[in-house]
């Protein structure tokens, strides 16, 4: 039996369960409220010690990290393979994935608190914020949040954070007017690795207006949206007071994206 540890806006996590999705696997999942701390408590920090979602229990074996969970479950059950046949087809998998895990996961936390999530755990109040902050176990980790939750846009990483976004999109759109999918002619583990990613923006309602735009990108999410797995992997699982929370703040954040992007 699979169980899942996971978030509705946890872009990891979407990750996860759109490799289950597309390889029709059952699952079982227990979700967590990593906008109230539920992340940090002590029986999930054995399963997970850095405190995020998502977690994978498979029997006796505990996979953790996105990455590593998807091609888990691609070897493991290699039915509707999401990896390319070929090695450089592999090579070109992986690039997307490790630029998505080295570079664009960390600015879209970010950008995700700057947008949005500061407004829903400010509704805390100052005393359940600090009580969800001190629950973080990482002190540098604890140290970004204060930031993101008090600066917002006028944040020290906010600049970093929209250029690394912005880089993506072009990337992508380089790729995909040479192959359909971004690790050549098969939809693989690159696309699903990206798709939470993009979805962020459209979840903020920035996607379509991000200059300059890139039809090739739009085409390509088009496609991603439009599979089965996109609605159980994302929209299933995104509490709609949350949704709300991404239109709202995201739409009105637009504009100091905005002025990061032209100030280039």
């Amino acid at each position: 039996m699979l169980d899942l540890y996971h978030h509705g806006s946890s872009v990891c996590a979407a990750k996860v369960r759109m490799v289950l999705a597309e390889k029709r696997l059952d699952w079982t999942g227990h979700y967590l409220d990593i906008l109230t701390g539920e992340q940090f408590n002590p029986d999930y920090l054995k399963l997970n010690p850095k405190g995020v979602v998502p977690t994978l229990v498979d029997d006796v074996d505990v996979i953790r990290e996105s990455t590593l969970i998807c091609e888990y479950l691609d070897e493991k059950f290699p039915d509707t393979p999401l990896k390319p046949d070929s090695p450089s087809g592999k090579v070109r998998m992986r690039t997307w994935t490790k630029f998505i895990d080295e570079y664009v996961h960390p600015m879209c936390a970010v950008l995700t608190f700057s947008a949005s999530h500061r407004h829903t755990i400010n509704r805390l109040g100052p005393k359940g914020v600090e009580e969800y902050l001190a629950k973080t176990p990482n002190p540098d980790l604890e140290r970004r949040k204060r930031e993101w939750l008090a600066l917002g846009f006028k944040g020290p990483e906010v600049v970093k954070a929209v250029k690394i976004f912005d880089t993506m999109l072009n990337d992508m759109d380089a790729v995909l007017a040479e192959n359909a999918w971004l690790a050549g002619a098969t939809f693989s583990l690159a696309d699903i690795a990206v798709i939470p990613y993009v979805n962020r923006l459209e979840a903020f309602t920035m996607l379509s207006v991000w200059q300059p735009q890139r039809p090739r990108v739009m085409d390509w999410f088009e496609r991603m949206s439009a599979r089965p797995s996109f609605y159980s992997a994302i929209d299933e699982y995104l509490p709609e007071s949350l949704a709300d929370d991404f239109r709202t703040y995201g739409g009105k954040s637009w504009p100091e994206v905005e002025a990061v992007l032209t100030a280039g």
